[in-house]
């Protein structure tokens, strides 16, 4: 406990200096950075081979062992996400209210930093620099808990990340690492309150429900994929069968990634055989409804549980619906809040679809996939929020900060 209350003392001391920096200070920390991630790219790699031989060796499947490992491509984008940062305005100092009194009072409100940013999540390495990113950009510090699958990358990336700000003379400590990966810590970081501002988790739904019910540090929310895509009756099929096909295989181990699909019955016979047919050849289960099963015999039949599973694998739910009232309703019942899709040529269930689904991110006729800060246009992001006090969705920069009113006056009394 010493330990993380030294790392904490060190997080608080860190953010009252990031609040000081401008955007010139920050920009150089965020580039030198990218550049540092890039030329040391052969050691974080070397440090990665060892995450991913361990967990490969403890039988971790496949699409979560893809999530863990690193490549050139990742790192570079990993690099890439910063530099985008960098480019982006810094939102803290903006003024985004002015009123004057009747007493001559001038009241404005301030976008500010939140101050220490506590992180725990899961065999993701990539989220190790782009926390650091969004972090730094609003003049945050950041305490990170990685899991003990990606200890010896995460260490790594951190080093690099530290020893670049410390070459640029900013503040190593606007980013530290807890290296005790042991639950009992996790649960003591939990209750660090008095110097951690607000706690991320971001993970599966085991992590997250155990930060919600356990912190004492206000939680943002950052929740499980179970996405859905409704091919309506109006649907182009060629269309239909490449979102979906998209959706499911484009990247297995993603919260993005659709895992349920509803069909409605007039297109059901033609789309249900068609997108089957596209997605097992791609090596998808299928597990349907009874008319499902009709139509394409070779799906299993699905149990009420998979309606509502995260299945972060080459496994598919698929319910046939008779109306898109129908489809709505399963979908409001059993999604997470993440990201669910319509596929329709029928201008009214499109608003009807995007109006009544209650989800962080509703698309027409594209793919889930896209619930991304990086292809929104926010550069990195800290996470897909699925709650809806602060912040929903992905959460860019703007998520990382809060407000204060800053008030003006000449000798006022009340």
């Amino acid at each position: 406990m010493d330990g993380l209350n030294c790392i904490g003392k060190r997080a608080k001391a860190a953010a009252y200096s990031m609040k000081l920096l401008g955007q010139t200070e920050k920009n150089k920390g965020l580039h030198k950075a990218a550049e540092c991630l890039r030329e040391r790219a052969r050691e974080i790699l070397e440090s990665n081979y060892l995450d991913v031989q361990e967990a490969e060796r403890k039988g971790m499947k496949a699409s979560l062992v893809d999530r863990l490992r690193l490549t050139d491509e990742r790192i570079h984008s990993m690099a890439e996400g910063l530099m985008q940062i960098e480019a982006l305005e810094d939102p803290t100092g903006d003024i985004l209210y002015g009123k004057k009194r009747p007493n001559g009072l001038m009241i404005g409100k301030k976008r500010v930093p939140l101050g220490v940013v506590g992180i725990i999540y899961e065999s993701r390495p990539n989220v190790t620099a782009d926390a650091f990113g969004l972090c730094f950009k609003t003049g945050n510090a950041v305490i990170l808990r990685g899991g003990s699958d990606a200890i010896h990358s995460n260490k790594k990336i951190v080093q690099i990340l530290r020893e670049a700000l410390k070459e640029e003379g900013l503040p190593e400590d606007a980013i530290l690492l807890i290296e005790d990966t042991s639950r009992d810590t996790a649960t003591k970081f939990m209750g660090m309150n008095e110097y951690v501002d607000v706690l991320i988790p971001r993970g599966g739904a085991g992590l997250i429900q155990s930060v919600v019910q356990n912190s004492t540090i206000p939680v943002i929310e950052t929740g499980t994929g179970n996405c859905h895509i409704y091919i309506d009756e109006t649907a182009d099929l060629d269309m239909a069968v490449k979102i979906v096909v998209n959706g499911k295989t484009q990247r297995l181990g993603v919260c993005n990634a659709c895992e349920s699909l509803v069909v409605h019955q007039k297109i059901g016979e033609e789309a249900v055989y068609a997108i089957c047919k596209a997605l097992e050849d791609k090596g998808v289960e299928i597990r349907g409804c009874e008319r499902t099963k009709d139509i394409y015999p070779s799906s299993s039949l699905a149990l009420e549980e998979d309606y509502g599973t995260e299945y972060l694998d080459a496994i598919i739910s698929v319910k046939m619906v008779d109306s898109i009232e129908e489809a709505i309703f399963h979908i409001n019942k059993y999604n997470t809040g993440h990201s669910e899709a319509i596929v329709t040529n029928n201008y009214a269930n499109a608003r009807k679809f995007l109006d009544e689904i209650d989800a962080a991110a509703v698309y027409v006729n594209a793919s889930t996939r896209f619930t991304d800060g990086y292809e929104f246009g926010f550069g990195a992001e800290m996470g897909i929020s699925t709650q809806k006090l602060h912040v929903r969705g992905p959460m860019g920069l703007e998520a990382l900060t809060t407000m204060k009113y800053v008030i003006e006056g000449d000798g006022q009394i009340r």
